[in-house]
């Protein structure tokens, strides 16, 4: 299992998304489309921090009794005649999955959008076995015939204009249309249409369980999830195993949140809830239903100081307000979770080692807080984790050196008077016209856009000593 998606260095990354001007433009719009849209749906609802309030607290309530829900969860699964798998981690959830397909002899597969089908790997495992894994989402159905990767949540190919949309289905499906977003949803339509037909396993994800009734709530705006979900024979769901509401009045709450955060409205366009597979006397419906509950490290979090991250509904809110998110993208994160909630949950999932520079993608400006529908401190759990890196001497080794140096002579009052004397000195001939013709590190990612201040050659306290008598 890996959470990453490109294994350039982080700078090269960034470097990389800085100048791709059409990603950029097309963020840009979409921030501020949805972000707009959004406001009038908050507007429009009222009391919107009393919601915000009132949705922290179900999800606070639901992590605070874990276990008794994901217990009454799978007995009410099991009741209604599915199959549960509890997956501490992401291979054995994978692992799950493939037996299950095998022993279908499962040759097409239709899945649904699902960020945590996304976590765990799993369309790769199952293309080994010479499956056919057909994503039916229309942007993560773009992305998978170009062989790119996701770079938002909800959005995943927000990356992406309508020229390079139009020129993807051309070189990889031969489409001769127009570039106009209705005819080239109508191609793909038309082209998966029999996919659903002939699928032998539909995947999806589940944004919420109900752990009364042993119930999935899917939320999508397109529909594709309710042909993957009941025309084929068997129906996986795969769910991170916070992702549950006591009832469906906790859920009426938490998908009014998602939806107005998400994109913009007041609900999506389908909102489909799944409750074990078919039963006898009906005709809709998957004979065989599986129910797959993800751990995969988000027990070590829900012990750890990081986890109200676990509150997170996946509305991308953060991502659509961010600025750093903004000139970088999703792919300039390098994990499947971009924005200020993967500069968090990444760490997290995938460890410091593969994830340590993406705290640092965050000028802590706090909007993240601001519009999080259940109240997640972001801002606060980033730096956080900038402050346990330095803990762990997960920090450059040069900036450990420094951050040493200036300890050492911020503690020693003559030293630090001699430094600073010297060093105004030393700058008044360095410095010519706001440059540094010696520029390495962070003076030379900063000096970038910057142009240092001309120093006079004095300190504070010689210019204050050289006034005090005025």
């Amino acid at each position: 299992m890996s959470l990453k998606t490109s294994n350039l260095p982080f700078k090269q990354r960034v470097e990389h998304e800085v100048h791709n001007l059409i990603m950029r433009k097309a963020v840009v719009k979409a921030q501020e489309t949805i972000g707009a849209n959004r406001q009038r749906m908050v507007d429009e609802l009222g009391h919107w921090e009393e919601w915000r309030d009132l949705a922290k607290q179900i999800r606070n309530h639901v992590l605070a009794n874990l276990d008794a829900y994901l217990y009454q969860l799978s007995e009410k699964v099991l009741a209604n005649g599915g199959h549960v798998y509890f997956a501490e981690t992401a291979e054995q959830a994978a692992e799950y999955i493939r037996q299950v397909a095998l022993a279908k002899k499962a040759k097409k597969i239709v899945k649904s959008k699902s960020m945590v089908t996304e976590e765990i790997g799993l369309n790769d495992v199952l293309q080994k076995e010479g499956m056919q894994v057909i994503e039916t989402d229309l942007g993560e159905y773009l992305l998978q015939i170009s062989g790119d990767k996701p770079s938002h949540i909800v959005v995943p190919a927000i990356h992406k204009d309508r020229h390079q949309i139009r020129k993807d289905l051309h070189e990889k499906l031969g489409y001769q249309g127009e570039e106009t977003p209705e005819d080239m949803t109508r191609f793909v339509r038309q082209r998966i249409r029999q996919d659903f037909l002939e699928a032998d396993i539909g995947i999806s994800g589940c944004n919420f369980a109900v752990a009364e009734t042993g119930s999935c709530c899917l939320v999508t705006n397109e529909g594709n999830l309710r042909l993957a979900t009941t025309l084929p024979k068997t129906h996986i769901a795969v769910m991170g195993m916070e992702r549950i509401a006591p009832t469906f009045k906790e859920v009426d709450v938490l998908i009014t949140m998602l939806a107005r955060s998400a994109v913009g409205a007041k609900l999506t366009g389908y909102n489909t809830w799944l409750t074990g597979p078919r039963l006898a006397g009906e005709t809709d419906g998957p004979e065989d239903f599986h129910l797959v509950i993800v751990d995969n490290g988000r027990s070590d979090i829900l012990a750890s100081e990081f986890k109200e991250v676990l509150r997170c509904i996946r509305c991308g809110a953060c991502l659509n307000t961010c600025p750093a998110y903004r000139q970088i993208g999703g792919h300039g994160y390098g994990s499947i979770y971009p924005g200020p909630i993967g500069a968090v949950i990444s760490p997290l999932l995938g460890g410091y080692d593969e994830f340590k520079e993406l705290p640092y993608a965050c000028s802590l400006c706090n909007a993240c807080n601001s519009v999080c529908p259940v109240r997640i401190p972001l801002a606060q759990l980033i730096n956080r984790h900038r402050e346990k890196m330095v803990e762990l001497g997960k920090t450059p080794k040069l900036e450990q050196l420094s951050i040493f140096g200036f300890a050492t002579a911020n503690a020693h009052p003559y030293l630090w008077k001699t430094g600073v004397n010297l060093g105004a000195k030393f700058l008044a001939k360095f410095i010519k016209q706001g440059k540094s013709p010696v520029a390495f590190g962070a003076l030379a990612e900063w000096t970038k856009a910057r142009d240092l201040p001309q120093a006079d050659g004095e300190s504070f306290r010689q210019w204050f000593n050289n006034r005090g008598n005025k």
